[in-house]
């Protein structure tokens, strides 16, 4: 690994790294949101992608009951515990992945896929509140490659995090989700101008410049 005259981290191919990898690991490495998130500790760069939109939308509130789904390693979960709980109001936040997430203060995990059929029951059962307040989705599936494919998958993710949310969130909840410019996107925003009051998208200055991917925030949802 050396340095160029900018700086700019320099990673050597190694036997047994694919070249996908090698510039991988030289994207995060030169990637200052993924510098600044290991010195504040933060679980991931991501952090501040929600950091962000609850800058510009207010979404949290001491005593909440959040519900962040796809939420590991965390970075969503950490930021929404500090608001949550703040001053003597103690709010709730439950982080849900099919992937098992490594313990967070003020945040409960629970191993789940989403899509099986008890999963709403299960999560129900973990809230501290009849319904979540916020429900946030920042779910991103395994990439074929294959554009359009892709597409479709974060879509179904994006609209199974709707159905989770017309079954959990309470009146007057918020809803964050991840979607990827393609086309189908459009399909998504009419569904929650049904359900939420005020529904906005942003991208937030810590996403990439050279991914599509946008959030959709739903405002004031409606029972």
């Amino acid at each position: 690994m050396t340095r160029d005259a900018n700086l700019k981290v320099r990673v050597k191919s190694a036997k047994g790294r694919k070249l996908s990898s090698t510039r991988w690991l030289e994207r995060q490495l030169n990637d200052p949101f993924v510098r600044e998130a290991n010195r504040l500790g933060f679980r991931s760069r991501a952090a501040f992608k929600i950091l962000e939109i609850h800058e510009k939308f207010n979404i949290f509130q001491p005593g909440q009951c959040v519900l962040d789904l796809g939420a590991a390693p965390g970075g969503w979960s950490q930021i929404a515990a500090k608001y949550v709980n703040s001053g003597q109001q103690l709010g709730q936040v439950l982080a849900v992945d099919i992937l098992p997430i490594d313990s967070l203060s003020q945040v409960e995990s629970l191993q789940l896929d989403i899509f099986q059929e008890d999963s709403l029951d299960l999560i129900r059962e973990k809230l501290v509140k009849p319904e979540a307040d916020i429900i946030l989705s920042d779910m991103a599936p395994s990439t074929t490659g294959h554009k359009s494919t892709d597409h479709l998958r974060i879509i179904a993710l994006l609209e199974n995090a709707l159905d989770v949310t017309e079954n959990l969130l309470s009146d007057g909840g918020i809803f964050v989700g991840k979607v990827f410019r393609g086309g189908t996107e459009n399909d998504i925003l009419n569904r929650m101008k049904i359900k939420f009051q005020i529904v906005k998208h942003i991208k937030p200055k810590s996403s990439r410049a050279n991914s599509t991917e946008l959030y959709v925030v739903g405002l004031n949802y409606k029972k």
